[in-house]
C-alpha cells in the first residue's frame, strides 16, 4: 500500500527529504493518487483551447484506465516509450501512465524531423509511440529505419491509413473501457522514469536521465524557491516535451495540490486573455517571450490580470517596467536538464541583485573556475560549475553515453559550458554559452552582450552573433538580424549603429539580413549552421572591410 505524502513547508538539511517529504516515497503515481484523494474534487487541469476540466480525481483514473490499456498493449515497467504530441490533456495522461507502469517516457520535441527525429527515437531505444495525427506523419516518414519501434498508440485519428509495419496500433479512445484501478505495480522512487534530450546544437543530442523523484524534487525545489503554493493555478503555454513545463510547472502543481492551466503554445495576443480566463496566478516565460508582449500596444487593462509572479530567463532590462505595467513581478532560475535547479532569484532578493540568476538553493554547491579548474576571485568571468548533496535531485548521466558523462563532472563537479561569474554576496551572473564566446585579437568577446545592444535597434526582431574564422588567427565577428516586417535597414546602417554602442572590437566584421534565423529542434537559433554557411564562402557575406566600413 503506498504512503501517502502530505504537502508541508518544513525545510531541512536532511538531503533525504525535501519539504517534509521522504524522497524514498516519491513515485509520480503516488503524488497523483495522495492528491485524488485528498482533494479530488479540485480541478487539476483546464485545458483551454478545449475549455475542458479535469480534477484530480479525473485525471487520476484517466492515467490508470490509460496505464491499463498500455500493459494490455504489452508496455510494461523498463519500456521506453516516445511521446509526440503538442500540449494536449491526453499527451499529459499518457505521461502519467507510463509514470504509474515504471516505463520510461521519451518526450521528443515535435519541431524534430529526418535525420533527427530518426537519431532520437532509435538512440533512445524506443520500441512504443504515443502520437497526435500531426506528429505521426513526421514519425512514420522514419519508421522504416526503426525496426524497434513496434507500437504505436495514436492521440486522435490519423487522416489517412497508418503504415502496416507497426505491430499493433491503438487509439487511445480504445483504452476508455479499461479499469480505473491503480496498474499492480510498486514503481521505486530510483527508477528511470525520462529520458529528455538536450538541443544537440554542437554535436549528437545527449539523452538526459530523470529518475521518479527527480521528476518530482524539480517542480519541489521550484516550490521552495517561490513559494507556490496549492491556491495558485499555473499557466503553461511552453512545450511539455520540456523539463520546464512539464516538470517545473505541471509537475510542480501537483506536488503542491494547484492548479494546471495549458495552452497549446505561446502566443503573444492571446498570452493575457488566456491569463484572464484561467485565473492563472504564475506562469514562466522565455526572454523572447517577455520582449514580445513588452512590444504589445499598451492597454489600460494590461495591469487587470491575476498573475502575481512569472519566471523568466534572462530578466530583461526593461523587468521593473513591464511589471508596474501588468501589475505583477518576475523571478528567475538558473537551471542544467544536464544536471539539475541550482539558482533561483526570488521576490526577497534585492532589486540590486535584479538581472542575476540569483544564489545557489538548498542543497548545491556553486564555483566559478578557470580553464586550468581554479577557483576564480568573487566578480571575475569563468565557467560555472556544480556540485549537489542530494544524488537524487540531479541526473545519473547521459544514457548510453558514459564518456560525456564522465567528461561533465570533471573533477568531481559538473561543468555547465556557461561562463559568468558570482558576486560577493553569492549571485551568480549568466555571460554567455562558452562555446558562444568570440576570441578576437586577444579580446574574449561575449556573444550575448553583442545581441543585447543590437535588439535595441527598432528595426531589428532577432539577432545572433556567432564567431567565424580568421584569416589572422582567433575569430572575426559574425551577426545575423532579421528585420521587423514594414521596417527598412542596411548593413552599414547596422555597422554604424553598433559602433556607437560598443567595444570597436565587439563591432561586427560580418552581416547577413536574413528574412528569418535558422533554428534547431528546440526553437533556439542555430548558431553553428549560422557558421557553416558563413564560413563555407565568406565572400557571399557582407564584410564591412570589403566595402569600406571599417
Amino acid at each position: 500500500m503506498h504512503t501517502p505524502i502530505h504537502l508541508s513547508l518544513l525545510v531541512t538539511d536532511d538531503p533525504r527529504h525535501r519539504l517534509g517529504r521522504d524522497i524514498r516515497q516519491m513515485t509520480i503515481g503516488r503524488a497523483l493518487a495522495e492528491q485524488a484523494g485528498r482533494r479530488g474534487d479540485k480541478v487539476f487541469l483546464h485545458d483551454l483551447p478545449g475549455d475542458r476540466r479535469y480534477t484530480y480525481r479525473e485525471v487520476d483514473e484517466a492515467s490508470n484506465r490509460l496505464a491499463n490499456g498500455m500493459r494490455d498493449a504489452g508496455i510494461g515497467a523498463g519500456t521506453h516509450v516516445a511521446v509526440l504530441s503538442d500540449n494536449r490533456p491526453e499527451a499529459l495522461f499518457a505521461y502519467l501512465a507510463l509514470a504509474k507502469l515504471g516505463a520510461v517516457a521519451v518526450p521528443v520535441n515535435t519541431a524534430a524531423r529526418g535525420d533527427l527525429l530518426r537519431y532520437l527515437l532509435a538512440h533512445s531505444d524506443c520500441t512504443a509511440l504515443v502520437a497526435d495525427a500531426e506528429c505521426l506523419e513526421h514519425a512514420e516518414a522514419v519508421h522504416d529505419d526503426l525496426p524497434a519501434l513496434a507500437t504505436l498508440i495514436h492521440i486522435d485519428a490519423p487522416d489517412r491509413p497508418v503504415s502496416q509495419r507497426w505491430t499493433q496500433v491503438r487509439g487511445l479512445e480504445q483504452f476508455d473501457a479499461h479499469s480505473a484501478t491503480p496498474p499492480a505495480h510498486d514503481v521505486r522512487f530510483s527508477e528511470l522514469g525520462a529520458i529528455f534530450y538536450t538541443s544537440g546544437t554542437t554535436g549528437p543530442s545527449k539523452g538526459v536521465m530523470f529518475s521518479q523523484a527527480r521528476m518530482l524534487l524539480w517542480g519541489l525545489s521550484h516550490i521552495e524557491a517561490f513559494g507556490y503554493t496549492e491556491d495558485d493555478i499555473a499557466y503553461v503555454c511552453l512545450p511539455l516535451f520540456h523539463v520546464n513545463a512539464l516538470l517545473g510547472a505541471t509537475y510542480m502543481a501537483l506536488s503542491a495540490g494547484a492548479s494546471v492551466a495549458m495552452q497549446r503554445r505561446f502566443s503573444a495576443s492571446g498570452f493575457w486573455p488566456d491569463v484572464r480566463k484561467s485565473g492563472a496566478t504564475v506562469s514562466s516565460m522565455l526572454g523572447s517571450m517577455a520582449n514580445i508582449l513588452w512590444s504589445q500596444p499598451a492597454s489600460s487593462e494590461d495591469s487587470v490580470n491575476p498573475l502575481r509572479l512569472s519566471q523568466v530567463t534572462p530578466i530583461p532590462e526593461f523587468a521593473r517596467a513591464f511589471e508596474a505595467r501588468f501589475g505583477m513581478r518576475f523571478v528567475s532560475s538558473y537551471g542544467l536538464t544536464d544536471y539539475g535547479a541550482s539558482h533561483a532569484y526570488t521576490i526577497g532578493d534585492p532589486d540590486s541583485k535584479l538581472g542575476s540568476c540569483g544564489r545557489t538553493r538548498r542543497g548545491y554547491e556553486a564555483r566559478i573556475v578557470d580553464a586550468d579548474e581554479f577557483e576564480l576571485p568573487a566578480g571575475e568571468v569563468g565557467e560555472l560549475v556544480l556540485r549537489c548533496n542530494n544524488p537524487w535531485e540531479v541526473s545519473p548521466g547521459y544514457y548510453k553515453m558514459p564518456q560525456a558523462t564522465i567528461d561533465s563532472m570533471r573533477g568531481g563537479w559538473f561543468h555547465t559550458g556557461d561562463r559568468g561569474s558570482i558576486d560577493a554576496e553569492g549571485y551568480f551572473w549568466f555571460v554567455d554559452r562558452l562555446k558562444d564566446s568570440i576570441r578576437r585579437r586577444g579580446e574574449n568577446i561575449s556573444a550575448y552582450e553583442i545581441e543585447l545592444v543590437v535588439l535595441k535597434h527598432p528595426a531589428i526582431a532577432d539577432a545572433a552573433a556567432f564567431p567565424v574564422r580568421s584569416p589572422l588567427g582567433e575569430d572575426d565577428v559574425a551577426i545575423a538580424v532579421s528585420i521587423r516586417k514594414d521596417m527598412t535597414l542596411t548593413e552599414r546602417e547596422l555597422v554604424a549603429y553598433c559602433e556607437a554602442r560598443m567595444a570597436r572590437h565587439m563591432v561586427p566584421r560580418y552581416v547577413q539580413l536574413l528574412a528569418d534565423l535558422p533554428r534547431n529542434a528546440s526553437q533556439k537559433v542555430d548558431k553553428l549552421a549560422l557558421r557553416r554557411h558563413a564560413e563555407h564562402d565568406l565572400s557571399r557575406i557582407w564584410d564591412r572591410e570589403r566595402e569600406g566600413a571599417a
